[in-house]
């Protein structure tokens, strides 16, 4: 660069010129101060080498099918640390052969003493080694055992993540440790201010009564004392299967995960061994609708200095589609238009304060303290729901107000409406895929289901390409299902089945009129 400054200052002009160089005005010391133009390259200067972006293979997931059939899945990402777990194609939607509330007690007894690892103690002291944490999350169709740490422990995590599920000791005494876990969680469960988790196993039970996703994702009391060893190793032996397992990693070098899967996930025994399998339900989702009630006394349920009033809990929902098919993305799009929330949320950019459960329900009923729209997909089946509450002398007026939102779903939507809704769902979209642990789970989701993964750009063209006659004709075909319902607390008040049925099936979602002769 001195050179060529020095160059400048020379006023050696001879070819400058014909790259667009003049001479202008002069230096102090004489020389001519130049215009120099910057499309053409400068005397003893090298070569500029600039950043250009680096092609499509460099986002894209990358998947391995190793020979007993387990698919080893990775991610980029740029970073010191990574996630690297097991999912598997397991959970309370494959217990109706078996007692309900195994995949609640393998939750529990995950990273407890395996055939390596004599302690839940030992295995958290290997990973702190790595500055690692450990997690496994059950739901009603997929298993994870996930661990964040150093990429360059990825030989011990796997190492560690392949003992842990295929090598767990399940002592007696960690059982019944988690058995005494699962109390205290059922416990509480029912304690809870905050009914949601509750009100969702009772709305896949309406909607799916006594099959797959229907059947209780956490273990009733009455089952707590009678799974024990035997139960879980015959459960295990039919679906921790290599067939049935993803190793994902988000962080790591694909040929890397690859050997370490090699290493450690091929031809290994398991402690429960290796016998033929013989009990994998396969049962599609039957979606048969219906009611689910509990009368309970709300009025203790928060006491304190400012205790939340007693309130009726409802949730109506209908068949939607599964996240394999087309009108997935549009469901998602209409569950971000319904969007809602509570009461008391705190508005602001972003909050879904101009979501159709704000200003049509929040905004314009002060006595509702909760609207809020949810959408649970699955493989084979889906259920959009919407969650309200109030006092319970409000009820009846509460699922009109509700009724009515489901019809008003099928009628005009404005363009503004809808943009917004779809900027915003891209907008969470790429948010949440800033953290490592969800592009792990999103990484290793779909690659079980589908054995691909869809990069956010893909859902994101997607997302733009949904049309108002795509949320009508989806909505169109939602309403002619019969409605799922699930109330809690006190219920006196609550319109029949019948007259919900007869709401969404009506044109305006009014419930019947009711006369009463004494009031």
């Amino acid at each position: 660069m001195a050179a060529a400054m020095a160059w400048l200052r020379r006023g050696a002009w001879g070819p400058a010129r014909r790259c667009g160089l003049a001479a202008g005005r002069s230096y102090s010391g004489g020389g001519a101060y130049p215009s120099v133009s910057l499309s053409c390259p400068l005397p003893g200067v090298p070569k500029a080498v600039f950043a250009a972006a680096e092609g499509r293979e460099r986002f894209e997931t990358r998947v391995t099918v190793l020979e007993n059939g387990l698919r080893v899945a990775s991610q980029k990402k740029f970073g010191q640390f990574c996630t690297v777990g097991i999912l598997i194609n397991s959970g309370s939607r494959h217990e109706a052969k078996y007692l309900s509330g195994i995949s609640h007690f393998l939750e529990k007894l995950a990273f407890s003493s395996t055939a390596q690892f004599g302690s839940k103690d030992e295995i958290l002291l290997t990973l702190e080694k790595h500055g690692g944490i450990c997690d496994c999350q059950a739901s009603r169709d997929t298993i994870m055992y996930a661990v964040s740490a150093d990429a360059k422990g990825l030989d011990t995590v796997v190492n560690l993540l392949a003992d842990v599920a295929l090598q767990p000791r399940l002592s007696d005494e960690e059982i019944e440790m988690t058995r005494a876990a699962i109390r205290f969680e059922l416990e509480d469960l029912n304690m809870r201010p905050d009914p949601e988790p509750l009100l969702t196993e009772m709305i896949h039970a309406a909607a799916y009564r006594d099959n797959t996703v229907g059947l209780n994702r956490f273990c009733p009391v009455e089952n707590t004392d009678k799974i024990d060893r035997q139960v879980l190793h015959s459960y295990l032996r039919n679906y921790y299967t290599p067939d049935r397992m993803v190793l994902a990693g988000v962080g790591i070098e694909h040929e890397q995960l690859v050997e370490c899967a090699k290493k450690y996930l091929l031809g290994v025994e398991p402690v429960w061994g290796s016998g033929q399998t013989k009990d994998v339900d396969r049962s599609v989702a039957q979606y048969t609708g219906g009611i689910v009630k509990v009368e309970k006394d709300m009025s203790d349920v928060s006491l304190g200095p400012t205790p939340i009033p007693e309130l009726t809990h409802i949730m109506i929902g209908l068949e939607s589609c599964s996240f394999l098919e087309e009108d997935f993305i549009p469901f998602a799009v209409l569950n971000m238009m319904m969007g809602g929330g509570g009461s008391f949320s705190a508005g602001g950019p972003g909050k879904g304060m101009f979501t159709r459960l704000y200003l049509n329900v929040l905004n314009r009923h002060h006595w509702m303290y909760n609207a809020t729209s949810y959408h649970h997909s699955y493989e084979d089946t889906g259920l959009l729901c919407i969650h309200a509450s109030a006092d319970p002398k409000q009820v009846r007026e509460m699922v009109e107000i509700i009724t009515r939102e489901f019809i008003l779903m099928a009628g005009a939507i404005g363009e503004v409406e809808l943009e917004r809704a779809k900027t915003q769902l891209k907008s969470m979209l790429m948010m949440n895929l800033e953290s490592r642990p969800v592009i792990f789970e999103d990484v290793g989701r779909q690659v079980l289901a589908t054995n691909t993964r869809k990069l956010p750009h893909e859902l994101c063209t997607l997302i733009s390409e949904v049309k108002s006659t795509d949320i009508k004709r989806v909505v169109t075909k939602m309403l002619h299902k019969k409605p799922a319902v699930a109330a809690l607390g006190d219920l006196t008040d609550l319109p029949t089945y019948e007259h919900i049925q007869a709401a969404l099936s009506s044109k305006d979602g009014r419930l019947p009129r009711m006369y009463r002769l004494f009031r």
